[in-house]
């Protein structure tokens, strides 16, 4: 069971069920310690003034924001708790909305709520917000605090249980017309209804766990194989793909050969 990061209480209607917020993300990313390549010795980091070109402690470090003629403004740790959020230990769920409607890079990290207590009257209100949004197809809207920063949170039903996920606010995404996408015209129906042949040809149902992470399985056969004594020999490099073609013929049924493949 993961540890709870977060306990509180969250409020819908008169119906009111402590909960704590527990990650549902596993990080199987591996790690690796900072060594210096001529005895091993382990790296450390330290902070040191520039000035005085000396090692200072945490509890003397400051905080400034830069501006965009260069000027800093200092603030305190009062100036930063006076811009904190409320503390409260309560999400209020502030409306639902459709599930589809909401545009999934809007989502940041996934977590659970569990029910905080053990009580029977506690489970059983659990297990009536479960059933009443596991009934229906859309996400709860609220906000919460979590740490020092206020977030605004979309809680749905996954497996059973409350899901709980922290989202951007809409002035985080980079609109779409900051980004150059090149000045390409509108392709010829004919190459059009190529392609959108071949994504009907791959299109399948939606399983996970048919996507694993391939390089994590190498780098742990790596990691085995060194262990092991073996020799490690890097793979010959590819050569790079041509540049794209003006056009194609769907006719073909594949991309391009610089295009996505699978």
């Amino acid at each position: 069971m993961p540890r709870p990061l977060w306990s509180g209480s969250l409020s819908f209607g008169l119906v009111n069920v402590p909960v704590a917020l527990v990650t549902a993300v596993r990080d199987l990313d591996i790690h690796f310690n900072q060594l210096h390549e001529k005895d091993s010795a382990p790296i450390e980091t330290r902070r040191f003034c520039s000035k005085e070109d000396k090692e200072i402690p945490f509890e003397t470090v400051g905080r400034a924001y830069e501006l965009d003629d260069g000027k800093q403004v200092i603030l305190t740790d009062d100036d930063l708790v006076a811009a904190a959020p409320r503390k409260t230990r309560t999400i209020e769920i502030e409306e639902f909305v459709e599930l589809a409607d909401v545009d999934p890079m809007y989502f940041d990290h996934p977590y659970f709520l569990v029910p905080q207590g053990g009580s029977e009257g506690i489970e059983r209100a659990y297990r009536l917000l479960v059933e009443v949004m596991g009934d229906t197809d859309r996400a709860a809207l609220g906000r919460m605090v979590l740490r020092t920063k206020e977030y605004l949170v979309a809680i749905r039903v996954r497996d059973g249980a409350l899901s709980l996920t922290t989202m951007l606010f809409h002035d985080e995404l980079r609109p779409a017309k900051d980004v150059d996408t090149g000045q390409a015209k509108k392709p010829p129906k004919k190459e059009l209804d190529g392609a959108v042949a071949i994504v009907e040809e791959l299109s399948t149902d939606w399983e996970p766990e048919r996507h694993q992470d391939r390089y994590r399985e190498r780098l742990k056969k790596v990691i085995r194989d060194k262990r092991k004594g073996k020799t490690i020999k890097a793979p010959k490099p590819t050569r790079p793909r041509a540049q794209c073609p003006t056009s194609w013929r769907p006719s073909s049924r594949r991309w391009p050969s610089c295009g996505p493949r699978r």
